[in-house]
């Protein structure tokens, strides 16, 4: 394993689908990393990966215990389908690799639970992938409101009316459902405007949702909403859907008695906070390490910065910025919005058991069936 004396971090990628070549090129992209493994069950995939971003040296696996055999490989990014994360990522805590881990951490919160106790157990770091909070932007907007300027906090909203297509859902057979995807507009895409207005406000402590099937023909849901309370006071609420033309991407609105903060994807829109007006609000209205297309989704500088504190987090044996428990607060949130849902719009208090760690329902039949959900 790679020590502080190390000249660099051997990079290995799990699961080389979508979101794998953004962590390939950030591993070669960071000072003190590199990619020296791809392995995938589809041999090709994998060789892809190692062709375009590796080097002759770099190794191309199709058996995971066998990549983890590896020597050269010091730390794993985890890309496979969301409910095979933890599985994973144990089996490679367990080889002593380090571990970023893209989101969710997984699709259960006692699976997310197993996962940060085998890296604790072997002793390896684990860091889970929220590019929002990697942004300068979203960084100074959390000072801002921690400093106080906003007063006192009175409501947190996160938006996020997304698009995807027929077409997007058919693209992989684990996509939309409970067993790999772990839930639809709010599991896979809504998590990262969750996990930023949870960096922004603080912790929920109870809330109540809804969620449906309204468009596509999936057995997770669509559309969904709720309204929380955190635990500072404050009320909030959250929409997520992947079902409305054109979508619009993510919209965080943050107020408070003296001001209010206005984040669209990633630029800032409004700083309406008395006796700032010519600080931040004309600094950083434009993030240059943020996503420039809403309806595109988040950049690739995100993975980097992840990689590059990983790396850091190895050679000086401290924590990641975002580690197993941080990763792991945006799936609890989704979990009880789904409890929620199931329960008929209930309130859900915080935090949840395992018994409520349960899958949501066919929200699909359910409206065929014309529940009362």
């Amino acid at each position: 394993m790679a020590t502080a004396k190390s000249k660099s971090i051997g990079w290995g990628i799990i699961g080389c689908g979508v979101i794998a070549p953004t962590h390939a090129e950030a591993s070669n992209e960071v000072k003190g990393g590199r990619l020296v493994a791809c392995c995938d069950v589809i041999r090709e995939s994998a060789e892809a990966c190692a062709r375009q971003y590796g080097t002759t040296r770099t190794k191309t696996y199709t058996d995971l215990e066998k990549m983890l055999e590896d020597p050269n490989v010091d730390a794993v990014s985890i890309c496979t389908p969301s409910g095979m994360h933890s599985d994973n990522g144990v089996i490679a805590a367990q080889a002593g690799k380090h571990i970023l881990c893209e989101k969710p951490m997984d699709v259960s919160l006692h699976k997310i639970d197993e996962l940060i106790a085998a890296a604790a157990d072997n002793a390896v770091k684990l860091a889970g992938v929220f590019q929002r909070r990697t942004y300068a932007v979203n960084k100074q907007v959390r000072e801002a409101i921690r400093s106080g300027v906003l007063g006192k906090l009175v409501l947190g909203c996160s938006y996020q009316k997304y698009f995807r297509s027929h077409e997007y859902y058919a693209s992989g057979d684990w996509r939309a459902t409970w067993e790999l995807d772990g839930g639809g507009a709010l599991m896979n895409q809504g998590v990262h405007g969750i996990d930023l207005l949870l960096f922004l406000m603080g912790d929920i402590k109870r809330l109540s949702a809804r969620c449906r099937t309204l468009v596509r023909n999936i057995e997770v849901e669509d559309t969904a909403i709720a309204t929380v309370e955190f635990v500072s006071g404050a009320l909030g609420t959250i929409e997520g859907t992947t079902s409305v033309t054109p979508g619009m991407g993510c919209n965080t609105t943050i107020c408070g008695d003296a001001g209010t903060i206005v984040l669209e994807g990633d630029k800032l829109t409004l700083w309406d906070v008395p006796g700032a007006e010519d600080g931040m609000a004309t600094e950083q209205k434009d993030d240059e390490g943020a996503a420039r297309d809403a309806k595109a989704g988040l950049g690739a500088q995100g993975h980097t910065a992840h990689i590059a504190d990983l790396v850091d987090a190895i050679y000086n044996d401290r924590e990641p910025e975002i580690p197993g428990r941080e990763a792991r607060r945006a799936i609890e949130v989704i979990k009880a919005i789904y409890l929620s849902s199931r329960r008929g719009g209930d309130s859900v208090e915080f935090p949840l058991s395992y018994e409520d760690d349960g899958p949501g329902i066919d929200y699909q039949a359910a409206r065929s069936a014309e529940w009362d959900l």
